[in-house]
């Protein structure tokens, strides 16, 4: 079976459905529930899932019970991939290695996931976060379309 990371960009757009790539994104999550693909997300996914849903920009808000609801019913059948201190050390090693710094270490956090996982594809709408990470990382990366 066909496992796809998906980056929280990816799972935001297709639970919400006036995010703009909301009608591209949702069949991915569509074919995770049908069992057409394995679908797996980095552990510190949820976390950012939930930032994400209870500061979205919109009227009435998401609560944090609706999000954690959310969240809960959508990864259900999801793989959580959880990262050791070993595979972080070797996510800042890359960036060290790059010569980046800043924010970018949790795009490698993600990528690390999912090299680790073995994933076929790295679902995001943010391609070039995870491209410029070099070619294992770059082979992986699909933007829904």
């Amino acid at each position: 079976m066909v496992r796809v990371l998906f980056d929280t960009s990816v799972v935001i757009a297709a639970i919400v459905p006036v995010h703009p790539r909301h009608s591209e994104c949702l069949p991915w999550l569509e074919q995770v529930k049908s069992g057409e693909i394995q679908g797996v997300i980095a552990i510190r996914s949820y976390a950012k899932c939930f930032s994400t849903l209870t500061n979205l920009p919109l009227r009435p808000r998401i609560s944090p019970a609706q999000a954690q609801r959310l969240i809960t019913e959508t990864l259900s059948s999801f793989e959580a991939i959880v990262l050791t201190i070993e595979d972080y050390q070797a996510a800042i090693a890359q960036m060290v290695n790059m010569g980046r710094a800043g924010g970018g270490v949790y795009d490698a956090l993600i990528a690390q996931a999912a090299l680790k996982a073995e994933v076929d594809t790295l679902l995001t709408l943010n391609a070039k976060d995870f491209t410029r990470l070099g070619e294992s990382v770059s082979r992986l990366v699909q933007v829904p379309s």
